[in-house]
């Protein structure tokens, strides 16, 4: 059972963490249905904090500090390793209502009762997948052997796929990419007990990180070997934080750390910990994935699925293909999501009939609209959205002529009721005989017409009151043409200049009702037109903002490498700084040769194309009829 309640909308507060992925004894990774569900509730964008390292050194210690708790994750008393797998703990931000935190606690690295590396680095690898943030727990200080056991990160080439390239991409080529997605790291030192000073100097502990990154001048196999791990850390990830943590409390009482209150810890680890939990509450960004787009707890749920299914299905994760996946299954969700939309406001707004064309595309225009912003918020990837966009289009377009084509029933069948109810005065005059004897067809005709305008005066007829008039003037013009010729009042003469006269009425409302339907055809003409440029406007718009996201992703990932090549420079590894330089000479290029010109020219082509399609549509409409109301 999960214990969790809903906050605000799209929020969700558990009680206690749950596990997300469980890892079991044949090496396969479950996905836990339960926890993925809570998950996927969160509608809101996702801080993920991950936190990783070897087994027993405090890690969910940590997260509960971090989730504002005593306990939460289970702390184990034991060599034991208890956490096995992911376990997931999600919560209101602490400083932002419109972001939900979701902690990750991972299974503990290195157990030796497991036996399988391969099982730890893919744990390792969905961590760094998932997160925004990633913690290395470690203990002592970090040194070589620290180091060294962080080779999961120079294991992550081999685990992790950023482009589906048709090419051979080199390990080299495809780490390259990492900086464009990998999470900020953050070092916690436990029982960490040195001074922090290098040759007699104070440094801060992001210093003391920055110095054990130092890579050992050299070409002999031993120094490569060593400088791997580092070269890796400071390739792969662009924000690096330290933080160094003295014991909590003397050695009898760490076996019932998560019961001791704030007194009984020490104030060298209190204060570490206050700026640790501080530093991520207020600077953790919310999770991305390439492009800049940022991921919700649904979202998060079906990337961890499809990173899971790959892992165990034998391949390695592919970001390329999982963001993909990922814009398919959302861009889908989002088309059904802007239809419902429309629909629910048009229910709300909308009472049938409207007294005029002009009406109901007001009310439509705004619904659209409303529908395009929800489909516009959700959906991502500039070069995938388009087609999802014309099916939505699409799909508007029939709801509006389904809208009309009722607008019209319901005003005809309203209509068609009056008439026939207002004529039973005159069909009781027929039936008596009353317009059968001489001038009885001037009486009826007398008659007729203050029927039609006591017709013409009952409100809320919509626009189809001319056109059930002129059916239902068809429909009895047998009984007036009958009266006429039986009124032996009137000469032959005037009998056929009334019937010229009753002819040239008919022919004139006729013109009238064509009159009005060409005026039609060209409200929703225009119409059809305003909603095309509305699209085009916010499809330039959708354009223009991943663009900026991309060019800003990719531009911060220049300036990394750049401080990372002035690194290298400064250190004297010329060879590297060389490569670097290769790196950033192909982003450079990469940010300027982006076709977004020839994205922008397909995203016009809709208009065209959809605008001939849509007056196809409509003239083939035009001269349709409701069906008349058998009464």
């Amino acid at each position: 059972m999960i214990f969790s309640c809903m906050m605000a909308p799209g929020q969700v507060h558990m009680a206690a963490p749950i596990c997300l992925i469980e890892n079991n004894p044949d090496g396969k990774l479950v996905v836990n249905q339960e926890a993925a569900e809570v998950l996927a509730g969160i509608r809101q964008p996702v801080v993920v904090v991950a936190i990783a390292g070897l087994y027993r050194t405090g890690k969910s210690y940590l997260m509960n500090r971090l989730a504002g708790k005593r306990k939460g994750f289970c702390l184990g008393t034991t060599v034991q390793a208890l956490t096995k797998g992911i376990w997931m703990w999600c919560l209101p931000h602490p400083y932002r209502s419109d972001l939900s935190l979701v902690l990750l606690d991972t299974e503990g690295l290195g157990d030796v009762q497991k036996g399988n590396t391969q099982n730890d680095s893919w744990i390792f690898a969905l961590a760094i997948l998932l997160s925004s943030t990633l913690v290395y727990n470690s203990m002592g200080t970090i040194d070589q052997n620290a180091l060294e056991n962080l080779h999961y990160v120079t294991e992550l080439t081999k685990k992790i796929k950023a482009k589906a390239s048709s090419g051979e991409d080199t390990e080299e080529e495809n780490s390259a990419e990492f900086v464009r997605f990998f999470p900020d790291f953050i070092w916690a030192v436990r029982d960490f007990t040195l001074q922090l000073e290098i040759d007699g100097q104070p440094i801060t502990e992001d210093g003391y990180l920055e110095n054990a990154l130092r890579l050992r001048k050299g070409d002999t196999e031993q120094i490569q070997k060593f400088n791997v791990p580092k070269s890796c850390i400071r390739k792969f990830f662009p924000s690096r934080k330290c933080f160094t943590f003295d014991r909590p409390a003397n050695k009898k009482n760490l076996h019932q750390l998560e019961h001791l209150e704030e007194d009984d810890l020490e104030e060298d680890f209190l204060e570490p910990v206050g700026r640790f939990c501080q530093h991520i509450w207020e600077t953790s960004r919310p999770k991305t994935v390439p492009g800049g787009q940022v991921v919700t707890g649904r979202m998060l749920e079906k990337l961890l699925k499809i990173y899971v299914d790959a892992i165990n299905s034998g391949d390695v994760p592919c970001l390329e293909n999982a963001v993909l996946a990922l814009s398919e299954i959302e861009n889908a969700a989002a088309v059904h999501e802007a239809v419902s939309c429309y629909e629910e406001l048009v229910g709300k707004q909308l009472a049938l009939p409207t007294d005029t064309v002009d009406e109901l595309l007001a009310v439509h225009a705004e619904c659209e609209k409303a529908a395009n912003a929800v489909f516009m918020a959700r959906a991502f990837g500039i070069m995938h959205v388009k087609k999802f966009q014309e099916d939505l289009e699409l799909q508007l377009k029939q709801k509006k002529e389904e809208l009309c084509q009722r607008n019209e029933q319901v005003s005809f069948d309203r209509c068609n009721n009056v008439l026939v109810e207002l004529y039973r005065k005159l069909e009781a005059g027929v039936h008596m005989g009353i317009y059968s004897a001489p001038g009885g067809y001037q009486r009826y005709l007398e008659n007729w017409n203050e029927m039609v305008e006591e017709y013409r005066s009952v409100p809320r007829k919509g626009i189809q009151a001319d056109c059930a008039l002129e059916e239902f003037q068809k429909s009895k013009e047998t009984v007036a043409k009958s009266l006429l010729q039986m009124d032996c009042a009137l000469t032959a003469q005037e009998k056929e200049l009334e019937a010229q006269r009753a002819q040239a009425e008919a022919v004139q409302l006729q013109q009238n009702l064509l009159e009005q339907k060409q005026a039609q055809l060209k409200q929703m003409m225009e119409d059809e037109k305003r909603s095309h440029d509305e699209q085009l406007q916010l499809l330039r718009e959708k354009m223009e903002k991943e663009k900026k996201m991309l060019e800003e992703e990719t531009e911060r990932m220049i300036q990394h490498k750049l401080k990372e090549h002035e690194l290298l420079l400064k250190e004297g590894f010329q060879r590297k700084a060389r490569e670097m330089e290769s790196e950033i000479q192909r982003l450079k290029e990469e940010k300027k040769s982006f076709p977004w010109e020839q994205v922008l020219s397909l995203v016009g082509d809709l208009i065209p194309a959809m605008l001939s399609l849509a007056h196809l549509a409509t003239v083939s409409g035009a001269g349709s009829t409701p069906k008349r109301s058998n009464k």
